[in-house]
């Protein structure tokens, strides 16, 4: 049974998770044979080490212009391989990144000292002083190491997402300044218009994806669907419903379990962009959040007024139905995890008996839109079990079979998890030790 008055949500191209890892991987093989290319006979310890250099300075190069267009947002990745799983790959890119970077810098300037018989600080100093553009790249390097040092999972900790996130826009000044010192002393182009061409086009690409998806396009959105708040309601201890109106909304092409990046455009909160999922099914001129109070952006909104301009992005993510492959479907919600799955229960088709829900909090109070889950089970014939209690306890169904003994035939359900990042991790042992496959497992955060 469909959703009422749900936006007719348009078909979508996707990225699949695998053609976006076989394209990857193809490209990096076109730049190691540029490199051949390029690689005459290669005899000593200073020439392989200088080469070695060169082939880790051209991939440290590509894997940046990855790394950006993997970030771009672009709707075909987003929705085709997802929010979370995009950022895990953006994060061993970095590291990987990283690596390449201080490699080729190491392999360089050891292969120049070794050639030129002399120590490595002289041939550093020689470098610097003597080589086009490398005080540039030098700067580049800086800028890339203090960028991955913040992306450090300890001290990521630390800071605040706002924090985190501007700081981040120092990659774009890193990889201008390191772009020009590719060309300038890189041999794979000194010589080669047609890789000095293809390079380029390769970066020229990336940018205009992120100029369009990352700043042009909200802009045009702000225009075309012109969203404001029209209702802020209670809908638990410290936990507001946010309400938006807006023209032509249905034109986003939102699905229930995706989320936008909210940009409320006030004095204090204009510059910050928050990721929410939708917690109700997307509706032609209305879309409706669900946020809770967890610091800073999450409790000024709290206090957000009717009538306040909005900038929504999106919507992204692929925590919907689409991935849905058995008859069977089980949501699994821990706290304000239900916002998603609150849409998804009541759009996703399925026969009477086919859903179930199992929601669990620390506390009864805790239980978002308790009326509205039971209305739209009651319609459905759908299944909503409410546990409330601390992980470990009696209603905690990640325990021993618990899980199986409340969903009979658990190892025949398609199951949508969403929750805290350890309500997650128990869900998922638990529903892998009741007998699902992990490709019948979905589940989507976009914690940074």
């Amino acid at each position: 049974e469909p959703a009422r008055r749900t936006a007719a949500a348009p078909a979508r191209q996707r990225m699949h998770p695998r053609a976006a890892l076989v394209a990857i991987g193809a490209g990096a093989l076109l730049v190691v044979l540029m490199w051949w290319q390029n690689t005459t006979g290669i005899s000593g310890a200073g020439p392989w080490l200088t080469n070695a250099g060169r082939l880790t300075g051209l991939l440290a190069g590509y894997a940046i212009a990855i790394q950006l267009l993997l970030m771009a947002r672009i709707p075909a990745v987003e929705h085709g391989i997802g929010a979370d799983r995009l950022a895990r790959w953006h994060s061993f890119g970095g590291r990987y990144t990283i690596s390449l970077v201080i490699a080729h810098t190491v392999l360089i300037i050891w292969g120049y000292a070794v050639t030129g018989h002399q120590n490595v600080l002289r041939q550093t100093s020689d470098l610097l002083l003597n080589y086009p553009d490398v005080m540039m790249a030098t700067a580049s390097f800086g800028l890339f190491l203090m960028i991955g040092w913040v992306s450090v999972r300890r001290v990521r900790a630390r800071l605040s997402y706002e924090t985190w996130f501007h700081l981040h826009f120092y990659t774009y000044l890193a990889v201008a300044l390191a772009f020009s010192h590719q060309f300038s002393t890189g041999a794979d182009f000194i010589n080669s218009l047609r890789n000095r061409v293809l390079w380029s086009l390769l970066y020229a690409v990336v940018g205009v994806l992120l100029l369009w998806y990352r700043f042009l396009l909200p802009i045009r959105v702000l225009a075309r669907h012109r969203m404001r708040v029209v209702d802020v309601e209670k809908a638990g201890p410290g936990v507001v419903s946010i309400t938006f109106a807006g023209d032509h909304l249905d034109e986003l092409g939102a699905q229930p379990g995706q989320f936008f990046r909210w940009r409320f455009l006030t004095r204090e909160h204009w510059w910050q962009s928050h990721p929410y999922s939708l917690s109700a099914p997307p509706h032609p001129q209305r879309l409706r959040i669900t946020v809770k109070n967890l610091g800073d952006h999450s409790r000024d909104l709290q206090g957000i007024r009717p009538g306040t301009r909005v900038l929504a992005e999106g919507p992204y993510g692929a925590f919907t139905a689409h991935r849905r492959r058995r008859p069977k479907v089980l949501l699994l919600a821990g706290g304000v995890g239900i916002t998603p799955l609150r849409a998804l229960l009541e759009s996703m088709p399925a026969k009477r008996g086919d859903l179930t829900l199992v929601y669990r909090a620390n506390t009864a109070e805790e239980f978002l839109f308790r009326d509205e889950l039971d209305h739209v089970a009651t319609r459905r014939g759908a299944r909503v079990l409410y546990l409330a209690g601390a992980p470990g306890g009696d209603q905690d169904p990640f325990v021993d079979r618990r899980l199986r003994q409340l969903v009979p035939g658990l190892a025949s359900h398609d199951v949508f998890v969403c929750g805290p990042p350890g309500f997650t991790a128990a869900a998922i042992a638990a529903v892998k030790r009741g007998g699902v496959s992990p490709r019948f497992i979905h589940d989507e955060q976009f914690a940074f």
